[in-house]
Protein backbone atom coordinates (compact mmCIF):
# COMPACT_ATOMS: atom_id res chain seq x y z
CA UNK A 1 0.00 0.00 0.00
CA UNK A 2 2.76 2.39 0.91
CA UNK A 3 5.56 0.54 -0.89
CA UNK A 4 7.26 2.31 -3.79
CA UNK A 5 7.69 0.54 -7.11
CA UNK A 6 10.79 -1.68 -7.14
CA UNK A 7 13.56 -0.80 -9.56
CA UNK A 8 16.19 -3.32 -10.68
CA UNK A 9 19.76 -2.04 -10.50
CA UNK A 10 22.77 -4.08 -11.58
CA UNK A 11 25.23 -2.64 -9.04
CA UNK A 12 25.09 -4.38 -5.61
CA UNK A 13 26.11 -1.25 -3.67
CA UNK A 14 23.43 0.78 -5.39
CA UNK A 15 20.92 -2.00 -4.75
CA UNK A 16 21.70 -1.90 -1.03
CA UNK A 17 21.32 1.89 -0.97
CA UNK A 18 18.04 1.62 -2.84
CA UNK A 19 16.75 -1.08 -0.48
CA UNK A 20 17.60 1.15 2.49
CA UNK A 21 15.84 4.08 0.86
CA UNK A 22 12.73 2.00 0.19
CA UNK A 23 12.70 0.94 3.82
CA UNK A 24 12.81 4.56 4.96
CA UNK A 25 10.07 5.47 2.51
CA UNK A 26 7.77 2.79 3.91
CA UNK A 27 8.50 4.01 7.44
CA UNK A 28 7.93 7.64 6.41
CA UNK A 29 4.42 6.84 5.16
CA UNK A 30 3.43 5.59 8.60
CA UNK A 31 3.56 9.08 10.09
CA UNK A 32 0.79 10.18 7.71
CA UNK A 33 -1.20 7.24 9.12
CA UNK A 34 -0.29 8.18 12.70
CA UNK A 35 -0.96 11.94 12.71
CA UNK A 36 -4.09 12.10 10.51
CA UNK A 37 -6.19 10.97 13.46
CA UNK A 38 -5.71 14.38 15.12
CA UNK A 39 -7.26 16.63 12.44
CA UNK A 40 -9.89 14.03 11.51
CA UNK A 41 -11.22 12.90 14.89
CA UNK A 42 -10.22 15.84 17.11
CA UNK A 43 -10.50 19.02 15.06
CA UNK A 44 -13.23 17.98 12.61
CA UNK A 45 -15.56 15.95 14.82
CA UNK A 46 -15.16 15.72 18.59
CA UNK A 47 -13.19 18.55 20.18
CA UNK A 48 -15.18 21.59 18.99
CA UNK A 49 -18.52 20.14 20.14
CA UNK A 50 -17.11 18.99 23.48
CA UNK A 51 -15.38 22.32 24.12
CA UNK A 52 -18.60 24.21 23.43
CA UNK A 53 -20.51 21.91 25.81
CA UNK A 54 -17.99 22.50 28.63
CA UNK A 55 -18.04 26.25 27.98
CA UNK A 56 -21.84 26.26 28.15
CA UNK A 57 -21.61 24.45 31.49
CA UNK A 58 -19.50 27.36 32.75
CA UNK A 59 -22.10 29.85 31.54
CA UNK A 60 -24.87 27.86 33.25
CA UNK A 61 -22.85 27.87 36.46
CA UNK A 62 -22.96 31.67 36.46
CA UNK A 63 -26.76 31.65 36.24
CA UNK A 64 -27.15 32.24 32.51
CA UNK A 65 -29.77 30.55 30.35
CA UNK A 66 -28.22 28.71 27.40
CA UNK A 67 -30.45 27.70 24.46
CA UNK A 68 -30.37 23.99 23.68
CA UNK A 69 -29.31 24.32 20.04
CA UNK A 70 -27.78 27.75 19.61
CA UNK A 71 -24.77 28.52 21.82
CA UNK A 72 -24.30 31.91 20.16
CA UNK A 73 -27.27 33.51 21.91
CA UNK A 74 -27.54 34.26 25.62
CA UNK A 75 -24.64 32.02 26.64
CA UNK A 76 -21.55 34.13 27.29
CA UNK A 77 -18.25 33.16 28.88
CA UNK A 78 -15.27 35.34 29.74
CA UNK A 79 -11.49 35.20 29.51
CA UNK A 80 -9.22 37.94 30.89
CA UNK A 81 -12.30 40.11 31.35
CA UNK A 82 -13.46 39.76 27.74
CA UNK A 83 -16.96 38.30 27.24
CA UNK A 84 -17.94 36.32 24.15
CA UNK A 85 -20.42 33.58 23.16
CA UNK A 86 -19.55 30.00 24.09
CA UNK A 87 -20.23 28.94 20.51
CA UNK A 88 -17.46 31.21 19.24
CA UNK A 89 -14.80 29.80 21.56
CA UNK A 90 -13.45 27.17 19.15
CA UNK A 91 -13.15 29.70 16.30
CA UNK A 92 -11.20 32.08 18.53
CA UNK A 93 -9.07 29.18 19.75
CA UNK A 94 -8.11 28.24 16.19
CA UNK A 95 -7.07 31.84 15.57
CA UNK A 96 -5.00 31.90 18.77
CA UNK A 97 -3.34 28.61 17.82
CA UNK A 98 -2.36 30.08 14.45
CA UNK A 99 -0.79 33.10 16.15
CA UNK A 100 1.23 30.81 18.41
CA UNK A 101 2.38 28.79 15.41
CA UNK A 102 3.58 31.98 13.70
CA UNK A 103 6.20 32.11 16.46
CA UNK A 104 6.97 28.39 16.74
CA UNK A 105 6.92 26.88 13.25
CA UNK A 106 9.55 29.04 11.48
CA UNK A 107 12.01 28.53 14.33
CA UNK A 108 11.21 24.80 14.33
CA UNK A 109 12.11 24.60 10.66
CA UNK A 110 15.32 26.54 11.12
CA UNK A 111 16.49 24.41 14.06
CA UNK A 112 15.62 21.21 12.17
CA UNK A 113 17.67 22.28 9.15
CA UNK A 114 20.58 23.53 11.23
CA UNK A 115 20.88 20.52 13.54
CA UNK A 116 19.49 17.82 11.20
CA UNK A 117 17.99 16.14 14.28
CA UNK A 118 14.78 15.66 12.35
CA UNK A 119 13.97 12.16 13.58
CA UNK A 120 14.40 13.28 17.19
CA UNK A 121 12.39 16.47 16.69
CA UNK A 122 9.60 14.60 14.93
CA UNK A 123 9.30 12.29 17.92
CA UNK A 124 9.39 15.09 20.50
CA UNK A 125 6.66 17.14 18.81
CA UNK A 126 4.51 14.10 18.06
CA UNK A 127 4.62 12.86 21.65
CA UNK A 128 3.97 16.37 23.01
CA UNK A 129 0.91 16.61 20.76
CA UNK A 130 -0.30 13.12 21.65
CA UNK A 131 0.30 13.70 25.37
CA UNK A 132 -1.71 16.93 25.38
CA UNK A 133 -4.48 15.15 23.45
CA UNK A 134 -4.62 12.40 26.08
CA UNK A 135 -4.94 15.07 28.77
CA UNK A 136 -8.15 16.31 27.08
CA UNK A 137 -9.72 13.46 29.06
CA UNK A 138 -9.18 15.51 32.23
CA UNK A 139 -11.39 18.30 30.90
CA UNK A 140 -14.85 18.10 32.45
CA UNK A 141 -17.44 20.23 34.18
CA UNK A 142 -16.65 23.89 33.55
CA UNK A 143 -12.88 23.60 32.95
CA UNK A 144 -12.81 24.86 29.36
CA UNK A 145 -9.75 27.03 30.11
CA UNK A 146 -7.70 23.87 30.67
CA UNK A 147 -8.96 22.60 27.32
CA UNK A 148 -7.81 25.82 25.65
CA UNK A 149 -4.26 25.45 26.97
CA UNK A 150 -4.08 21.77 26.06
CA UNK A 151 -5.36 22.40 22.55
CA UNK A 152 -2.76 25.10 21.96
CA UNK A 153 -0.05 22.63 22.98
CA UNK A 154 -1.51 19.70 21.02
CA UNK A 155 -2.13 21.61 17.78
CA UNK A 156 1.31 23.26 17.89
CA UNK A 157 2.91 19.86 18.46
CA UNK A 158 0.94 18.50 15.51
CA UNK A 159 1.89 21.24 13.04
CA UNK A 160 5.53 21.35 14.18
CA UNK A 161 5.84 17.59 13.68
CA UNK A 162 4.27 17.89 10.23
CA UNK A 163 6.81 20.57 9.21
CA UNK A 164 9.69 18.28 10.19
CA UNK A 165 7.97 15.30 8.55
CA UNK A 166 7.46 17.07 5.22
CA UNK A 167 11.09 18.21 5.16
CA UNK A 168 12.29 14.58 5.24
CA UNK A 169 10.66 13.80 1.87
CA UNK A 170 13.51 15.20 -0.31
CA UNK A 171 16.07 13.26 1.74
CA UNK A 172 14.54 9.82 1.21
CA UNK A 173 13.12 10.07 -2.33
CA UNK A 174 14.68 10.92 -5.67
CA UNK A 175 13.11 13.56 -7.88
CA UNK A 176 11.22 10.88 -9.82
CA UNK A 177 9.95 9.13 -6.67
CA UNK A 178 8.50 12.04 -4.72
CA UNK A 179 5.09 12.43 -6.37
CA UNK A 180 4.17 8.79 -5.95
CA UNK A 181 5.61 8.56 -2.44
CA UNK A 182 3.85 11.70 -1.28
CA UNK A 183 0.56 10.49 -2.78
CA UNK A 184 0.89 7.11 -1.11
CA UNK A 185 1.67 8.70 2.22
CA UNK A 186 -1.35 10.99 1.91
CA UNK A 187 -3.55 8.06 0.88
CA UNK A 188 -2.26 6.05 3.83
CA UNK A 189 -3.12 8.99 6.09
CA UNK A 190 -6.72 9.15 4.86
CA UNK A 191 -7.11 5.42 5.36
CA UNK A 192 -5.73 5.57 8.89
CA UNK A 193 -7.75 8.65 9.76
CA UNK A 194 -10.91 7.02 8.41
CA UNK A 195 -10.41 3.78 10.34
CA UNK A 196 -9.66 5.64 13.58
CA UNK A 197 -12.68 7.90 13.09
CA UNK A 198 -14.91 4.88 12.47
CA UNK A 199 -13.71 3.27 15.71
CA UNK A 200 -14.27 6.49 17.63
CA UNK A 201 -17.76 6.93 16.18
CA UNK A 202 -18.60 3.34 17.17
CA UNK A 203 -17.52 4.18 20.72
CA UNK A 204 -19.55 7.40 20.75
CA UNK A 205 -22.71 6.02 19.13
CA UNK A 206 -22.57 2.80 21.16
CA UNK A 207 -21.91 4.54 24.46
CA UNK A 208 -25.16 3.27 25.96
CA UNK A 209 -24.16 -0.36 25.51
CA UNK A 210 -20.74 0.46 27.00
CA UNK A 211 -22.29 2.15 30.02
CA UNK A 212 -20.77 5.54 29.17
CA UNK A 213 -22.30 8.98 29.28
CA UNK A 214 -21.91 11.23 26.23
CA UNK A 215 -19.11 13.20 27.87
CA UNK A 216 -17.31 10.05 29.04
CA UNK A 217 -17.52 8.53 25.56
CA UNK A 218 -15.89 11.62 24.05
CA UNK A 219 -13.12 11.50 26.65
CA UNK A 220 -12.46 7.86 25.75
CA UNK A 221 -12.14 8.96 22.12
CA UNK A 222 -9.57 11.57 23.15
CA UNK A 223 -7.43 8.90 24.79
CA UNK A 224 -7.86 6.58 21.79
CA UNK A 225 -6.66 9.31 19.43
CA UNK A 226 -3.61 9.98 21.60
CA UNK A 227 -2.66 6.30 21.81
CA UNK A 228 -3.11 5.85 18.04
CA UNK A 229 -0.95 8.89 17.27
CA UNK A 230 1.82 7.96 19.71
CA UNK A 231 1.89 4.22 18.97
CA UNK A 232 2.10 4.48 15.20
CA UNK A 233 4.71 7.24 15.44
CA UNK A 234 7.06 4.61 16.85
CA UNK A 235 7.24 2.94 13.41
CA UNK A 236 8.90 5.83 11.53
CA UNK A 237 11.04 6.68 14.55
CA UNK A 238 12.42 3.14 14.69
CA UNK A 239 13.16 2.82 10.98
CA UNK A 240 14.09 6.27 9.67
CA UNK A 241 17.75 7.28 9.63
CA UNK A 242 19.08 10.81 9.22
CA UNK A 243 21.71 11.29 6.53
CA UNK A 244 22.33 15.00 6.07
CA UNK A 245 25.18 16.57 8.10
CA UNK A 246 24.29 19.36 10.57
CA UNK A 247 24.89 22.93 9.43
CA UNK A 248 25.90 24.19 12.85
CA UNK A 249 27.77 23.02 15.94
CA UNK A 250 25.63 24.65 18.65
CA UNK A 251 24.58 22.79 21.76
CA UNK A 252 21.86 23.38 24.35
CA UNK A 253 20.07 26.73 24.26
CA UNK A 254 22.58 28.09 21.75
CA UNK A 255 20.76 25.92 19.18
CA UNK A 256 17.89 28.42 19.34
CA UNK A 257 20.27 31.30 18.64
CA UNK A 258 21.68 29.42 15.68
CA UNK A 259 18.14 28.70 14.54
CA UNK A 260 17.26 32.40 14.59
CA UNK A 261 20.35 33.18 12.49
CA UNK A 262 19.46 30.40 10.08
CA UNK A 263 15.88 31.64 9.76
CA UNK A 264 16.98 35.23 9.21
CA UNK A 265 19.31 34.16 6.42
CA UNK A 266 16.65 32.03 4.76
CA UNK A 267 14.08 34.82 4.79
CA UNK A 268 16.58 37.17 3.13
CA UNK A 269 17.48 34.47 0.63
CA UNK A 270 13.88 33.60 -0.29
CA UNK A 271 13.61 36.58 -2.66
CA UNK A 272 16.16 34.83 -4.87
CA UNK A 273 13.58 32.14 -5.64
CA UNK A 274 10.62 34.08 -7.10
CA UNK A 275 9.30 31.04 -8.99
CA UNK A 276 9.14 29.04 -5.77
CA UNK A 277 7.26 31.89 -4.12
CA UNK A 278 4.99 32.08 -7.16
CA UNK A 279 3.98 28.45 -6.77
CA UNK A 280 3.53 28.97 -3.02
CA UNK A 281 1.13 31.87 -3.71
CA UNK A 282 -0.89 29.71 -6.09
CA UNK A 283 -0.99 26.87 -3.59
CA UNK A 284 -2.22 29.14 -0.78
CA UNK A 285 -5.15 30.25 -2.90
CA UNK A 286 -6.44 26.85 -3.97
CA UNK A 287 -5.55 25.27 -0.61
CA UNK A 288 -7.82 27.84 1.05
CA UNK A 289 -10.58 26.70 -1.28
CA UNK A 290 -9.95 23.05 -0.39
CA UNK A 291 -9.95 23.64 3.36
CA UNK A 292 -13.07 25.81 3.12
CA UNK A 293 -15.01 23.13 1.24
CA UNK A 294 -13.97 20.57 3.85
CA UNK A 295 -15.02 22.83 6.73
CA UNK A 296 -18.38 24.08 5.37
CA UNK A 297 -19.63 20.89 3.66
CA UNK A 298 -21.42 19.72 6.80
CA UNK A 299 -22.95 23.17 7.33
CA UNK A 300 -24.15 23.22 3.70
CA UNK A 301 -25.68 19.75 4.01
CA UNK A 302 -27.39 20.63 7.28
CA UNK A 303 -28.66 24.18 6.84
CA UNK A 304 -29.14 24.39 3.08
CA UNK A 305 -30.04 20.82 2.10
CA UNK A 306 -31.74 19.75 5.34
CA UNK A 307 -29.96 16.41 5.55
CA UNK A 308 -30.02 14.43 8.82
CA UNK A 309 -26.97 14.26 11.03
CA UNK A 310 -26.47 10.55 10.38
CA UNK A 311 -26.08 11.19 6.64
CA UNK A 312 -23.56 13.95 7.29
CA UNK A 313 -21.46 11.76 9.60
CA UNK A 314 -21.50 8.83 7.18
CA UNK A 315 -20.45 11.20 4.39
CA UNK A 316 -17.40 12.33 6.40
CA UNK A 317 -16.38 8.69 6.76
CA UNK A 318 -17.00 7.91 3.11
CA UNK A 319 -14.90 10.85 1.94
CA UNK A 320 -11.97 9.58 4.03
CA UNK A 321 -11.93 6.24 2.23
CA UNK A 322 -12.61 7.67 -1.24
CA UNK A 323 -9.72 10.09 -0.67
CA UNK A 324 -7.45 7.08 -0.13
CA UNK A 325 -8.08 5.88 -3.69
CA UNK A 326 -8.05 9.45 -5.03
CA UNK A 327 -4.58 10.10 -3.66
CA UNK A 328 -3.23 6.87 -5.19
CA UNK A 329 -4.81 7.83 -8.51
CA UNK A 330 -3.14 11.24 -8.40
CA UNK A 331 0.24 9.62 -7.78
CA UNK A 332 -0.23 7.37 -10.82
CA UNK A 333 -1.34 10.27 -13.02
CA UNK A 334 1.63 12.38 -11.90
CA UNK A 335 3.95 9.58 -12.98
CA UNK A 336 2.47 9.75 -16.50
CA UNK A 337 1.70 13.44 -16.95
CA UNK A 338 3.72 15.24 -14.25
CA UNK A 339 2.71 16.84 -10.97
CA UNK A 340 1.93 20.25 -12.43
CA UNK A 341 -0.45 18.96 -15.10
CA UNK A 342 -2.12 16.62 -12.63
CA UNK A 343 -2.65 19.43 -10.12
CA UNK A 344 -4.16 21.59 -12.86
CA UNK A 345 -6.48 18.76 -13.89
CA UNK A 346 -7.45 18.30 -10.27
CA UNK A 347 -8.31 22.00 -9.94
CA UNK A 348 -10.56 21.69 -13.00
CA UNK A 349 -12.34 18.79 -11.32
CA UNK A 350 -12.68 20.81 -8.12
CA UNK A 351 -14.40 23.53 -10.15
CA UNK A 352 -16.84 21.02 -11.62
CA UNK A 353 -17.62 19.31 -8.32
CA UNK A 354 -18.26 22.56 -6.45
CA UNK A 355 -20.44 23.82 -9.30
CA UNK A 356 -22.44 20.59 -9.10
CA UNK A 357 -22.98 21.15 -5.38
CA UNK A 358 -25.02 24.25 -6.26
CA UNK A 359 -27.64 22.07 -7.99
CA UNK A 360 -28.14 19.42 -5.28
CA UNK A 361 -31.81 19.22 -4.44
CA UNK A 362 -32.84 19.65 -0.81
CA UNK A 363 -33.06 16.35 1.11
CA UNK A 364 -31.55 14.42 -1.82
CA UNK A 365 -29.08 12.10 -0.13
CA UNK A 366 -27.95 10.37 -3.34
CA UNK A 367 -26.90 13.64 -5.01
CA UNK A 368 -25.05 14.70 -1.86
CA UNK A 369 -23.18 11.40 -1.77
CA UNK A 370 -22.26 11.74 -5.46
CA UNK A 371 -20.74 15.19 -4.93
CA UNK A 372 -18.94 13.90 -1.82
CA UNK A 373 -17.36 11.11 -3.90
CA UNK A 374 -16.11 13.74 -6.35
CA UNK A 375 -14.62 15.75 -3.50
CA UNK A 376 -12.95 12.66 -2.06
CA UNK A 377 -11.30 11.83 -5.38
CA UNK A 378 -9.48 15.17 -5.50
CA UNK A 379 -9.19 16.02 -1.79
CA UNK A 380 -6.06 14.09 -0.91
CA UNK A 381 -4.36 14.01 -4.29
CA UNK A 382 -4.22 17.77 -4.80
CA UNK A 383 -2.54 18.30 -1.45
CA UNK A 384 -0.20 15.32 -1.85
CA UNK A 385 1.16 16.50 -5.20
CA UNK A 386 1.45 20.07 -3.95
CA UNK A 387 3.65 18.76 -1.13
CA UNK A 388 5.90 16.79 -3.47
CA UNK A 389 6.11 19.55 -6.10
CA UNK A 390 7.01 22.17 -3.49
CA UNK A 391 9.79 19.88 -2.22
CA UNK A 392 11.34 20.10 -5.70
CA UNK A 393 11.31 23.91 -5.60
CA UNK A 394 13.16 24.56 -2.32
CA UNK A 395 16.96 24.72 -2.01
CA UNK A 396 18.66 21.70 -0.48
CA UNK A 397 19.38 22.00 3.23
CA UNK A 398 16.52 24.46 3.83
CA UNK A 399 13.57 22.10 3.40
CA UNK A 400 12.21 22.40 6.94
CA UNK A 401 12.35 26.20 6.90
CA UNK A 402 10.50 26.45 3.61
CA UNK A 403 7.95 23.87 4.70
CA UNK A 404 7.37 25.83 7.90
CA UNK A 405 6.47 28.83 5.72
CA UNK A 406 4.35 26.49 3.56
CA UNK A 407 2.27 25.23 6.49
CA UNK A 408 2.18 28.54 8.32
CA UNK A 409 1.01 30.47 5.26
CA UNK A 410 -1.62 27.80 4.63
CA UNK A 411 -2.89 28.24 8.19
CA UNK A 412 -2.78 32.04 8.09
CA UNK A 413 -4.78 32.35 4.85
CA UNK A 414 -7.33 29.65 5.69
CA UNK A 415 -9.81 32.22 7.04
CA UNK A 416 -10.40 33.92 3.67
CA UNK A 417 -12.57 31.16 2.23
CA UNK A 418 -14.89 30.83 5.26
CA UNK A 419 -15.24 34.62 5.37
CA UNK A 420 -16.26 34.69 1.70
CA UNK A 421 -18.65 31.79 2.21
CA UNK A 422 -20.26 33.47 5.21
CA UNK A 423 -20.45 36.90 3.56
CA UNK A 424 -22.09 35.62 0.38
CA UNK A 425 -24.49 33.48 2.40
CA UNK A 426 -25.48 36.45 4.56
CA UNK A 427 -25.87 38.76 1.55
CA UNK A 428 -28.01 36.36 -0.48
CA UNK A 429 -29.83 34.52 2.26
CA UNK A 430 -28.76 31.18 0.80
CA UNK A 431 -25.69 28.97 0.97
CA UNK A 432 -26.06 27.92 -2.69
CA UNK A 433 -24.39 31.04 -4.14
CA UNK A 434 -21.99 30.89 -1.19
CA UNK A 435 -20.80 27.39 -2.11
CA UNK A 436 -20.41 28.23 -5.79
CA UNK A 437 -18.43 31.37 -4.92
CA UNK A 438 -15.62 29.05 -3.79
CA UNK A 439 -14.99 28.16 -7.43
CA UNK A 440 -12.99 31.39 -7.61
CA UNK A 441 -10.21 29.88 -5.46
CA UNK A 442 -9.74 26.98 -7.88
CA UNK A 443 -9.92 29.09 -11.05
CA UNK A 444 -7.38 31.61 -9.74
CA UNK A 445 -5.18 28.80 -8.45
CA UNK A 446 -5.32 27.10 -11.86
CA UNK A 447 -4.26 30.27 -13.67
CA UNK A 448 -1.37 30.94 -11.29
CA UNK A 449 -0.08 27.35 -11.37
CA UNK A 450 -0.22 27.34 -15.17
CA UNK A 451 2.14 30.32 -15.23
CA UNK A 452 4.85 28.69 -13.09
CA UNK A 453 7.67 27.27 -15.28
CA UNK A 454 8.30 24.26 -13.07
CA UNK A 455 11.48 22.97 -14.74
CA UNK A 456 13.07 26.40 -14.56
CA UNK A 457 12.01 26.74 -10.93
CA UNK A 458 13.57 23.37 -10.05
CA UNK A 459 16.82 24.33 -11.74
CA UNK A 460 16.82 27.71 -10.01
CA UNK A 461 16.58 25.94 -6.65
CA UNK A 462 19.59 23.82 -7.60
CA UNK A 463 17.71 20.51 -7.62
CA UNK A 464 17.78 17.64 -10.14
CA UNK A 465 14.82 17.57 -12.52
CA UNK A 466 12.41 14.60 -12.57
CA UNK A 467 11.77 12.95 -15.93
CA UNK A 468 8.16 14.21 -15.98
CA UNK A 469 6.94 17.41 -14.32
Amino acid sequence: MCVSEPTVHPIPGAQRAQTSRRREQRAWCWYDWANSVFPTSIITVFFSLYLTMVAKNDALATGQRCPTRNALVGCDISLFGVHFPAGSLFDYLLAAATLLQVLVLPLTGAVADRTQHKRRMLGVFAFIGAGATALFALVSGTHWRLAVVLFLVASTGYYASVVVYYSVLPEIATADERDRLSSRGWAFGYLGGGIALALNLLTYLGRGALGLSEAAAVRVCFVTVALWWAAFTLIPLSRMRGSAPPQGSERGLSVLTGGFRQLSGTLRDARNYPLTLGFLAAYLIYADGISTVASVARQYGDLELGLPNGILISTILMVQFVAFFGALLHGWLAGRFGAKRTIMGSLVMWTGVISAAYFIQAHDELQFYAVAVGIGLVLGGTNALSRSLFSQLVPAGKEAEYFSVYKLSERATSAVGPLLFGAVGAATGSFRPAIVSLVAFFLIGFLLVSRVPVRRAIRAAGNPEPAVV
